[in-house]
């Protein structure tokens, strides 16, 4: 189990968690999504802090009993606001989200349906005018309305960060495992309709939409006479070496190196 934070700034700390309708890899069944219950079990190990769910989506069948695997971890009640399959949720959420006005809103990093973009946060936090912080592994504490936090990096790296407060956060694979959903309260739970009018996105009517391939595993060719050494290179994980970190950089460095990414990659010609 995750430790508690043990430093919060006074009663009345709220923490809002965005969750979504996951899908099981091999089943394609509705559930939790992993990163969001990981959200959830990051909001529930603060100490002393008011935790509300927020879900903007369809209200079928399939995603009650999803959501109520969300209430199973021992939270009271999800605050659901209906949405059309083709409705862009970001006013929707950014409108109650300024009505709830809590100080930290957490989210997975991608939605396991619909677009999955992993945009949603930083949307949500343009349009609040908040802070936005990627990647969260840990809380370690909140105090005078500053929270410090762990980032997580590549190759199991951690950055330490201090941010001010309203924010919101994505929540990491490495982040700690949410914990197992009990039947009981996931039947007792609440599930609370909010009325928004869905704003259909228009761009995405615009879409041609198609199954994703796999990508092709790259191999390094070994020129070996032994086929001990040539399977060992072709059964070994790929380098993930070459990558660059980049800080403290203008937004327009970060766009240029990106551009130049996606050219070497053979995603833009």
């Amino acid at each position: 189990m995750p430790r508690n934070v043990k430093s919060l700034n006074g009663a009345g700390f709220s923490v809002s968690v965005l969750v979504s309708v996951g899908r099981h890899p091999l089943t394609a069944r509705a559930r939790r999504a992993d990163h969001d219950a990981r959200a959830v079990e990051m909001a529930l190990s603060l100490n002393d802090a008011s935790v509300q769910l927020i879900h903007a989506g369809d209200n079928d069948t399939a995603s009650e009993e999803a959501l109520r695997g969300y209430l199973g971890m021992g939270v009271s009640g999800v605050k659901r606001i209906e949405q059309a399959s083709n409705a862009d949720v970001v006013p929707a959420l950014t409108n109650i989200l300024r009505f709830a006005a809590p100080q930290l809103v957490l989210t997975g990093t991608r939605a396991e349906t619909g677009e999955g973009s992993g945009l949603v946060p930083y949307l949500l936090a343009e349009s609040l005018g908040w802070t936005v912080v990627s990647g969260l592994a840990e809380i370690e504490s909140i105090e005078q309305g500053v929270a410090t936090v762990l980032q997580a990096l590549p190759r199991g790296k951690r950055r330490r960060l201090q941010v001010r407060l309203p924010a919101i956060a994505t929540v990491d694979s490495s982040a700690p495992a949410a914990r197992q959903s009990a039947f009981g309260p996931a039947r007792r739970g609440e599930l609370t309709d909010c009325a928004y009018a869905s704003v259909i996105d228009e761009l995405q009517t615009q879409w041609h939409i198609q199954p994703a391939r796999k990508r092709p595993k790259r191999l390094k060719i070994v020129k070996s006479a032994s086929a001990r050494d040539r399977f060992k290179a072709a059964a070994a994980k790929a380098d993930s070496g070459g990558g660059q970190l980049l800080s403290d950089v203008t937004p327009e460095q970060g766009a240029e190196a990106i551009f130049t990414l996606l050219k070497e990659e053979g995603v833009l010609r």
